[in-house]
């Protein structure tokens, strides 16, 4: 009858994390590989990510679950069907829904203590006055235009804040293909070649991307009238004044935005990570 009583709490003390004496908590095991240092940096960062679909939604996720304290979403599109493939916001119940609500909601079900900001709207040059990119710890780039990423891009390096910009992720069926790479390295995706061009222009002299050195596939185009319609996809690899709605599946976006959270993590806590393995050899 006393082990029907026993809680859940009180079972979880036999736990080998807390025989360590490892306090237990949502990110116990992110502080096994981390340490303590850099999760009270993550706590204490804003980031803001910009573009909440099939590449960002995985971007947030990833950065939630590693205890970022708190996360901008930017993004002004709703659910729709042609999301459930790929998504991870993306279910029958969500469709119709602001993705930003969504995300926000899903965020605060895995980390209580987050800070969620909520922007329904697209980054334009109209509306760029809108952020304080210098209250940002970083800034993520997941947006489907060319105009946008620019924008974004320079307003972040004007402020002085890291930012990461994924490039083409439609019309990809290899994961594997993805690295992080500085624009001026990247070669085979086409919306990457056209950033390199624009950058230059305007004096960029660097931008850590995310881009994949697969060749993009043409769409199969028979029978898929229903799938050509108003939708926020992943970066279009053909950015043309009439765009073309690129295919897509659900392990690619969500690797290139995998990807980019862990750039985010690692230049984040980089320097805590290391002056903590550095005491760890010292004791052992």
């Amino acid at each position: 009858m006393a082990y029907r009583r026993k809680t859940l709490k009180t079972m979880l003390t036999d736990t080998a994390e807390q025989k360590r004496g490892i306090m237990l908590n949502t990110f116990t095991r992110t502080q096994l590989l981390l340490g303590k240092e850099a999760l009270e940096i993550l706590a204490a960062s804003r980031v803001a990510v910009f573009g909440i679909g099939g590449v960002g939604g995985y971007t947030v996720e990833a950065l939630a679950r590693c205890g970022v304290g708190t996360i901008d979403l930017v993004d002004n599109d709703k659910v729709s069907l042609t999301n459930l493939n790929r998504q991870i916001i993306a279910t029958t119940k969500t469709v119709g829904k602001y993705k930003v609500d969504v995300m926000k909601e899903r965020i605060l079900e895995i980390n209580p203590q987050a800070r969620v900001n909520v922007h329904k709207c697209f980054f334009l040059p109209e509306t760029k006055n809108d952020f304080d990119f210098a209250s940002y710890s970083y800034v993520v780039d997941a947006v489907d235009t060319v105009t946008a990423k620019i924008e974004i891009v320079i307003s972040s390096q004007e402020a002085g804040v890291p930012v990461i910009s994924c490039m083409g992720a439609g019309n990809k069926l290899d994961p594997s293909g993805f690295m992080a790479a500085d624009i001026y390295d990247t070669s085979v995706c086409p919306l990457a070649k056209v950033m390199r061009r624009e950058l230059k222009k305007r004096g960029v002299k660097s931008l850590k991307v995310v881009y994949s050195r697969e060749k993009p596939l043409r769409p199969i185009t028979d029978d898929t009238d229903g799938a050509y319609c108003a939708d926020s996809c992943e970066t279009d690899d053909k950015p043309t004044g009439k765009r073309e709605v690129p295919g897509s599946v659900s392990f690619v976006p969500a690797a290139a935005g995998l990807i980019m959270a862990g750039e985010v993590i690692r230049d984040l806590t980089g320097d805590a990570v290391d002056r903590c393995r550095r005491q760890t050899k010292k004791t052992e």
